[in-house]
């Protein structure tokens, strides 16, 4: 891929192909991992639960940017563990060590993310039910 030539403070044209690009590993990520469709999924039900609860109950806005974040985070880590995964296969579907580390280290990231997301749904749900 080559490299954007320098443009003004607003180039309208690499702001159209960024744009592509990230839409375009978007889908790919859709079409072939189903760990990141299942993850989609859970966002399609949690954010607007969140806005639900910060409309309808004790939840503030607040604590509703905290649960959709926490679930944005997950997507988030889910698409750079798809893009390791990717780059160790493009180099070899051999095992390896640092093969099996790397997509490890991915996987075990997106893990993280989802304790992070158990965590933030939790307490924010018992500090404003039974706080």
């Amino acid at each position: 891929m080559k490299s954007d030539p320098p443009g003004g403070v607003l180039d309208v044209a690499r702001l159209w192909r960024a744009t592509r690009y990230s839409v375009q590993g978007l889908r790919a990520v859709f079409q072939h991992e189903a760990a990141f469709r299942q993850e989609l999924a859970a966002a399609a039900l949690l954010v607007p639960a969140a806005l639900a609860l910060a409309l309808l109950s004790p939840v503030s806005w607040s604590q509703c940017a905290l649960l959709i974040g926490s679930v944005l985070l997950v997507l988030l880590v889910e698409l750079l563990n798809s893009a390791i995964e990717s780059v160790v296969d493009r180099i070899s579907e051999d095992n390896h060590a640092l093969s099996g580390r790397a997509k490890d280290a991915g996987s075990a990231a997106v893990l993280v993310s989802l304790v992070i997301c158990l965590v933030v749904w939790t307490l924010v749900l018992i500090d404003a039910f039974a706080g």
